[in-house]
């Protein structure tokens, strides 16, 4: 028996832009529009792209008593970054961390006066609210927002064209949140995104999102983008997927995400920490990981794909790591990859290989960010 798809509030208005629509975490979701693939990719990195998001997860988090520093204390053991620390009006990028150092998710976190308001992945939020109400205190209160939908605006012209939809936004910093208006409607938007590129997230109310969605359209440097651009986005950016790029058996080190942890929550810090797999993640902080996520350059103009084995040798007989994505990138105009690797062939300029449909092909290890970031910090 086929699984009913969900869709989002946008679903009408994707079928009226011709969107393929694909099944993903659940959802019945825009592949990608008229334009295609590449158009859409390439048309973000130069204008501005609006991309429906609503298929993720939007979680508040309250205390009963306490205000934020009770949630902020509660939350730190779950999470291991500077809750308590964030200042209101600000979001953080963080991760649910498990008892073997693993990843349970990743997401973003941002203050709403006492209140936290959480972005999570598609596929992860019931596991996430499980995990939250099995570890959190009954005087933490977690309220999924079901009735909410998100849209993402992106590229170098997304602060123009919001400025004038919403004119608070024009002094918002990234990764900001504010409380606002546009065209009417009450939204959360931060100053954020996952395309590497300038831009903005705006959480309103569902029943309003295909007005407000349409209202962006109607600038004409803006175009609908689908799901297959905002994967190779994510990717020429350097940025994990997961599901594919981490899992529950992959640590924050091993991907690359140690940046996230501040020094505060580690050895030595004020609040060292206190988090589910701290040992392991603080071992591993100290002495190294197993393996490391690395940009993978391929030779030639085929994408090596997720699932290829990595060598040392030109004979393809030393395994040394895997790729976890890869496809081609319309603005580097080549293949870009990501994967894993033992320490020893990290280092950026060295070179690997990977057998592709029977043929051993020459593979560099470069920086995860194909695609320099499009916003200031």
């Amino acid at each position: 028996m086929s699984q009913t798809l969900c869709r989002t509030a946008l679903h009408a208005l994707h079928l009226r832009l011709g969107a393929k629509m694909v099944p993903f975490a659940g959802f019945d979701m825009p592949l990608h529009f008229k334009a295609g693939l590449m158009a859409e990719h390439l048309h973000t990195r130069r204008a501005a792209g609006l991309f429906d998001v609503s298929h993720m997860g939007q979680i508040e988090i309250t205390a009963r008593e306490g205000g934020f520093a009770a949630v902020a204390t509660a939350l730190e053991k779950l999470i291991p970054i500077d809750i308590a620390g964030l200042e209101n009006g600000r979001q953080r990028y963080g991760f649910f961390t498990l008892p073997n150092g693993g990843l349970l998710d990743d997401l973003m976190v941002a203050r709403r006066g006492e209140a936290v308001f959480m972005v999570v992945n598609a596929s992860r939020q019931e596991k996430d609210l499980a995990h939250l109400r099995a570890h959190l205190e009954d005087r933490i209160i977690v309220t999924p927002l079901k009735n909410r939908a998100l849209l993402a605006l992106q590229g170098p012209l997304a602060a123009e064209i919001m400025s004038a939809l919403c004119p608070p936004s024009h002094d918002m910093r990234f990764m900001d949140v504010i409380d606002t208006e546009i065209d009417g409607v009450a939204c959360i938007l931060t100053r954020s995104g996952y395309t590497g590129e300038d831009g903005f997230e705006l959480s309103l109310p569902a029943a309003q999102a295909t007005a407000v969605a349409e209202k962006i359209l109607s600038d004409p440097r803006v175009l609908p983008i689908g799901l297959g651009a905002r994967d190779s986005l994510r990717l020429e950016a350097g940025l994990c997927l997961y599901g594919q790029d981490i899992d529950e058996n992959t640590t924050p080190i091993e991907a690359s995400l140690q940046w996230a942890i501040p020094k505060c929550r580690r050895a030595g810090g004020t609040r060292a920490g206190g988090f589910l797999g701290d040992d392991v993640i603080l071992k591993e902080l100290a002495g190294g990981p197993a393996q490391c996520r690395v940009g993978l350059a391929a030779t030639g103009r085929a994408p090596i794909r997720a699932g290829e084995m990595l060598y040392a040798d030109p004979e393809a007989k030393t395994p040394i790591g895997k790729v976890t994505s890869g496809a081609y990138g319309p603005s580097f105009n080549g293949p870009v990859a990501m994967g894993y690797v033992t320490p020893a062939f990290k280092e950026v300029g060295q070179t690997i290989y990977a057998a592709l449909r029977g043929k051993v092909m020459d593979v560099h290890i470069v920086g995860l960010n194909f695609v320099p970031p499009g916003y200031k910090r």
